[in-house]
């Protein structure tokens, strides 16, 4: 067969971006040398949420999980010498969606590009923020007011650019199930469609062209039949919707599209070198059939669950995209999986279930309203509970953690602080030392620019009234307005939100009969409590910093209130001298701190500087994420109690020692109560 007869691969990408905007430059280009056919920018958590560098929220968080862009300079710094009008850039971004679309907007246009030539996608799907990854700023209604805007310009200005990828992805992460994962993805797009044509900014006959270029971002997980027929659902589906809901006539202009991360959730810290055949099972659910394969993929690196992978093993995950496509006869054929009765049944009852689920989100307002209710995110941490559960009764297998243990030493991970790519701690001194430059210079040859103040106040009167907030946007950028200029400017118009947790509305998903863990636990806990003379055990859980992956400490909250504590968890998004504070006022006996994006070298022995500075040196502190052997060695040495990271998957066991180090840090002896 010849090459000509093959379709044409997917788009090839690794999710990247580090320290600095220069540093994630060279990355790039050397990524785009490899055979890397499009680019996917990670954005570290101050960009994400809104704050620049020098923000208090900010410190740690600084090009840990991403790269950090403060303003047009750094936007510049980022794609030099990276042709924009010829890339196909993907931006994981939310909030600031319209932000960063307007600053690379304005590069391009620096670099003599044709903006209608752009081609690339912003994430911009605020719904699942409040669900699952927690980087949201506004409340619901002036989220998706930034959106339906964003997507209105990209279509009169950027027709080639998908200005949404209303994200499945971060669902499955936080527990959904495939019929939430398509429903609750669907439901979004059906307020952003509505929202999109209520606005009246899009004629009529221009609705085609809306519906043309929405694009999904779903996650594949390891249970491959239900997987791919997952993605064979979303596409009947979406037809459904768009041809019955906003009478799209174009089959074309109907078509699912959409890219892909295959799961993260599944990698384990346990047997790293298992994550590798993951991984490709989960690419081939989403590729294998050709009428439900994606558009573009991105796959995560082996050892993702340990920390931040390097280039080496981004480009192991890029080869092994490579050899699928190019090795392998996959393209040559037609859809492999057409006529088969197995797939057609298990697609048919999806499409039947997740309909169905649509239509109750519907009665209750749509999926606005469905998250402010919280209905949607205790949905989430239920279903998610559940998944734990069964696991931890071994009912879910998964090699290498909870069952086949017995391994061999790996060489991967023989060195496994020098496995994992690390962020220079002075590197954030640096980025802030830069914006203070900007800021002082942004007024000077040969920048000369406008008085950013001017531009601000404009972008208030307009997000003040009901025009479309691109046009305000791109004059501040243009101006040399910071990230957090323009998002506090916003903000004093919108106001902030913090979604609802779902930690107390979620139901028990652990039995604690005689006999069993939870139940041992629980006498644990009763018995701690007897003999402090307090009527209950108090846990606060606290997410320091901008870490808005809330799943782990979501349920270690609902596990720690099955086990009889009284459980103080304020969400998201809390700085250290906020967590001591609540600790005190709450009487708490343990502070438990959850981060996974890499700042907990600087933000825990905060917390416990604080501690013992407000008098409280007595209560443990324990903490939960990705941390690293050196790090929790280090954090042991500054007085946490103890370090959890993803191997400890026992969240029962979790409780029990908990509750030790409550009786440790008071003196108690030991109970001789099994857990």
């Amino acid at each position: 067969m010849t090459e000509r007869q093959k379709d044409r691969p997917w788009l090839m990408r690794t999710y990247a971006g580090h320290s600095t905007a220069e540093a994630s430059n060279e990355l790039y280009r050397n990524n785009l040398a490899k055979g890397q056919t499009g680019l996917s920018v990670a954005f570290d958590l101050p960009t994400q949420t809104g704050y620049d560098p020098d923000h208090i929220l900010a410190r740690g968080e600084v090009g840990r999980v991403g790269v950090p862009v403060s303003h047009l300079g750094d936007m510049r710094r980022l794609f030099q010498d990276i042709p924009l009008e010829q890339m196909n850039t993907s931006m994981t971004i939310n909030a600031t969606a319209m932000w960063l679309l307007a600053m690379y907007q304005v590069v391009a246009e620096e670099q003599g590009a044709d903006i209608t030539k752009l081609q690339g996608t912003t994430q911009n799907d605020i719904v699942k923020e409040y669900l699952s990854r927690g980087t949201h700023v506004f409340p619901p209604g002036p989220s998706l007011r930034l959106t339906t805007d964003m997507i209105c310009y990209t279509v009169n200005n950027i027709p080639k650019w998908n200005p949404i990828n209303i994200c499945s992805y971060h669902l499955q992460e936080a527990g959904a199930t495939p019929v939430q994962e398509i429903a609750y993805a669907m439901s979004t797009a059906i307020a952003v469609l509505d929202s999109v044509f209520a606005s009246g900014q899009i004629p009529e006959d221009r609705k085609g062209d809306v519906v043309a270029r929405i694009s999904f971002f779903v996650n594949a997980g390891v249970r491959f039949i239900e997987e791919m027929c997952k993605m064979r659902a979303f596409g009947r589906i979406w037809d459904k919707i768009t041809r019955e809901r906003y009478g799209i006539e174009d089959a074309k202009q109907r078509r699912f599209r959409y890219g892909v991360q295959v799961n993260s959730l599944g990698l384990t810290e346990a047997q790293p070198e298992n994550n590798v055949q993951r991984i490709v099972l989960e690419m081939l659910a989403v590729t294998l059939s050709k009428d439900a394969r994606a558009r573009a993929v991105q796959l995560p690196a082996w050892n993702e669950a340990l920390g931040l992978p390097r280039p080496w093993d981004q480009q192991w995950s890029l080869r092994i995209q490579q050899v699928l496509a190019h090795e392998s006869d996959l393209l040559e054929y037609e859809d492999i999986f057409a006529g088969s009765h197995v797939i057609e049944a298990k697609v048919d009852t999806l499409v039947e279930e997740c309909l169905a689920e649509i239509d109750r989100i519907q009665e209750m307002g749509g999926a606005l309203a469905a998250v402010e209710s919280g209905y949607l995110k205790s949905q989430l941490v239920s279903s998610h509970a559940e998944r734990r559960a069964r696991i931890e009764a071994g009912d879910e297998k998964i090699v290498g953690v909870n069952c086949y243990q017995a391994t061999e030493p790996s060489p991967l991970t023989a060195d496994l602080d020098g496995a994992i790519m690390t962020v220079d701690p002075a590197v954030e001194a640096r980025v802030v030392a830069s914006l203070k430059n900007w800021r002082d210079t942004r007024y000077q040859p040969p920048f000369n620019h406008p008085r950013p103040c001017k531009a601000l106040e404009k972008l208030k009167e307009a997000a003040k009234g009901t025009g479309n907030l691109m046009e305000a946007t791109l004059e501040c950028v243009r101006s040399g307005v910071t990230t957090g200029e323009w998002s506090e400017a916003l903000r004093e118009v919108f106001g902030e939100f913090r979604a609802p947790t779902g930690v107390s509305s979620a139901p028990v998903a652990v039995t604690a009969e005689e006999g069993t863990p939870l139940a041992l636990v629980r006498e644990k806990v009763a018995r701690t409590a007897s003999d402090l003379g307090s009527g209950r055990l108090r846990l606060l859980v606290g997410k320091p910093g901008l870490d808005g992956h809330s799943n782990g400490a979501e349920q270690i909250a609902v596990r720690a209130r099955d086990a009889g504590f009284e459980v103080v968890y304020q969400g998201i998004r809390l700085t250290p001298e906020q967590i001591v504070s609540a600790a005190l006022a709450e009487d708490v006996h343990c502070v438990g701190l959850s981060i996974l994006s890499g700042s907990h070298a600087e933000l825990v022995p905060d917390v416990l500087v604080r501690l013992r500075e407000a008098g409280a040196p007595d209560i443990p502190v324990i903490a939960g994420g990705i941390i690293p052997p050196a790090d929790a060695e280090e954090l042991r040495k500054a007085g946490v109690a103890a370090v959890f990271t993803p191997k400890d998957f026992g969240i029962t066991e979790i409780i029990g020692r908990i509750v030790d180090e409550i009786r440790k840090a008071n003196k108690l002896d030991p109970l001789e109560v099994p857990a």
